[in-house]
């Protein structure tokens, strides 16, 4: 067995720098890793922006990757809820050679992060965070790409300061509807807590395939499953649950939906249209969950309110198109990002 779990590390480890598969049995390999990922490898050296807030002393992990023929501009990769920096992993390399240089933070409660015991979130106060680390490192100006809530965080931030933003990409974004004004119940942070506590592998799996990757499934998946799915395994899985629980609320409480019309700056927006995320929905009565998550409506409502939008869409893919068809997306960015 443990030859078997030695196999199974280096496969997933070559899996990250490399982009090849494990085996279809590594489904059932059970990596366990620290509560800010300790035992994790992400695909670039992970650096350390340290900062007081709230009283907390924090710690923000971050990938900043720099090209050898720089094209003088700074793309700002926002992940996911159920993301990392690291998941960026094929975008940060495409765009590194396209001359950006590419910083890509594990945002507080999250990763490679401080997960504090006590903290009010706000997607004002991430906003805030993730300028204070652009602004140690000499960066004034950047294009923004965020994913899910990661979108949702990049339109708070182009908001907050639209002079530090000369473009902003949305890739799936959440935010586009407001669910507590279409229906979806209020929970408290604790219900949301003892819902976080119940995420395994097979959870993350099965929801991943029915809305990130369109009902699909390629072994190449399994290692972000199983990088979610450690956390939850290791020590600090309470803490996680709690950041996360944090996290829900934040997401529920905190609509952008009604500002999109002073989203001033270009903004490419990159659809999945299959994708159906929508926070709570498990939660809401099923005539309203059904009216939840339609991307290729939300979409084009979205578009048509932004002053200076592109709409690109992908018919077949889901939450995740970075990670489902690379090739396609990353064309789609940089033809974007050129316009």
């Amino acid at each position: 067995m443990r030859i078997a779990a030695l196999l199974m590390t280096l496969c997933f480890s070559l899996a990250l720098a490399s982009g090849a598969h494990c085996p279809t049995g590594a489904a059932d390999y059970e990596p366990t890793y620290g509560p800010e990922l300790q035992g994790f490898d992400y695909p670039w050296q992970v650096s350390h922006f340290s900062f007081t807030s709230q009283g907390e002393t924090l710690d923000m992990a971050y990938m900043d990757v720099t090209p050898t023929a720089p094209n003088g501009r700074t793309a700002l990769l926002l992940h996911g809820k159920n993301f990392c920096a690291a998941t960026w992993r094929d975008t940060i390399a495409i765009l590194v050679e396209a001359g950006y240089r590419v910083i890509a933070p594990d945002q507080i409660g999250f990763c490679k992060s401080t997960k504090p015991a006590h903290y009010q979130y706000s997607f004002q106060q991430l906003a805030g965070n993730t300028r204070a680390l652009l602004v140690s490192l000499g960066i004034s100006r950047a294009t923004v790409i965020g994913h899910s809530v990661g979108g949702m965080l990049g339109m708070r931030y182009a908001l907050t300061y639209p002079g530090d933003v000369d473009r902003l990409v949305l890739v799936d974004p959440i935010g586009l509807e407001d669910w507590k004004a279409k229906g979806v119940p209020w929970q408290s942070v604790d219900a949301w807590y003892q819902q976080e506590l119940k995420t395994t592998a097979d959870s993350i799996r099965d929801y991943q395939r029915a809305t990130y990757y369109s009902g699909t499934w390629d072994p190449k998946y399994e290692r972000w499953v199983q990088m979610l799915a450690g956390l939850y395994r290791g020590s600090g899985h309470d803490i996680v649950a709690r950041n996360a629980a944090l996290v829900d609320d934040m997401a529920y409480t905190q609509p952008v939906f009604y500002e999109l019309e002073r989203i001033s700056m270009p903004v490419l927006l990159i659809i999945g249209d299959k994708d159906t995320t929508a926070i709570g929905k498990n939660l809401a009565p099923p005539a309203i969950r059904a009216t939840l998550g339609n991307y290729p409506v939300l979409g084009k409502a979205a578009a048509a309110r932004m002053p200076r939008a592109q709409l690109v869409e992908f018919p077949n893919l889901g939450h995740a198109p970075q990670i489902q068809a690379p090739e396609d997306f990353h064309k789609a960015l940089l033809d974007g990002m050129r316009n």
